[in-house]
């Protein structure tokens, strides 16, 4: 049986929810495999909506395990918080379909504080982080001071652990002009938390290894979106982790031979949340028009996002570092209506063309767009659910995008319904 792994193409907020969801009811296993509970989707199931930020999508769906694997931060009460919410919806949640990496990194309150701090004093440059600690966490992972699910268990662990990553934190919060972290109250919270954490923590890597092994189909969910990879997207403008597919095998314990087919989650135009850099931003009438038409804001922070054309010489980027082998194209009844649409094919630095978008932070901010113009279309395709159903210029819309970005598409999303979908290529067939 196929395994698939989903990310986001562009910035995030591509509607990977959606898809995630469609894809889950035909996977056994659904994996979280990098970031933490600052990336948040939206299901529509039977016309109930639920709204996820930590909890893999499959959690919703009866008979599926969902797991949360070694590569994502992991915020015990939110974690705790987000569970009761869903329980209250008559999501059943148990040891029995939630299992935790006992190896994933805790996100302490000390975090989101100094993630906080560092925004609003930085006067040089804002990053536009949503606050949650998940870069002061994965400091911590890579700095080997982190607290771990496993330290919960005993008691002298937590308090070895507990220490190490204090003397490092109160030394940044004397520069900073904060007081000691409390030790002993930090403890206790994480003693009280512990039981709600430990009864899904286990060996992560081996249950999936033995679900391999059975033929259980497995369904890899990425967060944010490949622009904002640490490596590879806008830096510094970017999240704290790994975003690319390859995060897949080393955020879950699963090795890479077990990735059978990547599937790209693109929006039929851009957006963006926060500061940095994006070439094909639209300050204008159609930018708005595509914001309030997208409903463009984000589920977990609110926040406005910046609307622009699709740029097609990004999604080729991101589409060449996750190794993607086929797209899904979310909200192409937003460009309903549009007398003409633009495609970015490329940009124009200092005059001299490229293909694509350099790492250079000044030479990202010279970047020209280079537009290439279609005609819209006037028909509604909201709801569609076969090709026929499409108009022929919408049709010749997603056809151009899949020559300029070089990659087939898989999926064409219509509507926030899980059921409008039109499937080229089913990501799961052998």
């Amino acid at each position: 049986m196929a395994n698939v792994v989903v990310v986001g193409a562009q910035w995030g907020d591509e509607g990977k929810g959606k898809l995630v969801d469609w894809l889950s009811e035909r996977a056994d296993v659904i994996v979280r495999f990098q970031g933490g509970h600052n990336a948040g989707h939206t299901l529509v199931i039977d016309k109930k909506i639920y709204k996820l930020s930590l909890l893999p999508s499959g959690i919703v769906r009866g008979g599926k395990l969902s797991v949360i694997g070694n590569g994502v931060v992991l915020d015990p009460w939110h974690l705790e918080s987000e569970i009761a919410k869903l329980r209250g919806q008559g999501v059943t949640i148990s040891c029995e379909n939630l299992r935790i990496a006992e190896n994933t990194p805790l996100i302490l309150p000390v975090h989101s504080e100094l993630d906080n701090v560092r925004e609003s004093q930085n006067s040089v440059v804002k990053i536009g982080t949503t606050g949650r600690g998940i870069g002061p966490a994965y400091e911590d992972k890579v700095g080997r001071r982190a607290i771990r699910v496993a330290d919960l268990a005993d008691a002298r662990t937590l308090e070895t652990r507990v220490d190490r990553l204090l003397v490092h934190h109160n030394t940044l919060r004397k520069g900073l002009g904060l007081a000691e972290v409390d030790r002993g109250a930090l403890l206790q919270k994480l003693k009280d938390i512990a039981p709600s954490v430990l009864q899904f923590a286990a060996p992560v890597w081996k249950i999936l290894a033995e679900k391999q092994k059975s033929g259980s189909r497995i369904l890899f969910e990425g967060a944010q979106g490949s622009l904002l990879d640490i490596d590879f997207g806008t830096y510094p403008f970017v999240t704290s982790s790994n975003v690319i597919a390859g995060q897949a095998a080393t955020g879950s314990g699963l090795g890479p031979g077990a990735i059978d087919f990547v599937l790209g989650i693109v929006k039929a135009y851009t957006t963006r949340v926060g500061e940095g850099p994006f070439p094909t931003e639209l300050d204008d009438e159609d930018g708005q028009r595509l914001g309030e038409r997208g409903h463009e804001f984000g589920v977990v922070t609110g926040r406005k996002r910046r609307c622009g054309w699709f740029d097609a010489a990004l999604v080729r980027q991101t589409c060449a570092t996750s190794g993607v082998n086929g797209i899904a194209l979310t909200k192409l009844d937003v460009l309903d209506g549009f007398k003409t649409l633009k495609i970015c094919v490329g940009y124009e630095l200092d005059g001299v063309k490229l293909n694509y978008l350099p790492f250079a932070a000044d030479q990202q901010a010279r970047c020209v767009p280079i537009y290439e113009k279609m005609d819209g279309w006037s028909e509604s395709t909201e709801g569609a659910r076969s090709w026929v159903a499409l108009p022929a210029n919408a049709i010749k819309y997603v056809r151009r995008i899949e020559e300029l970005i070089e990659c087939s598409v898989a999926l064409v999303s219509t509507s926030p319904d899980r059921e409008d979908t039109i499937l080229v290529k089913n990501p799961f067939a052998d």
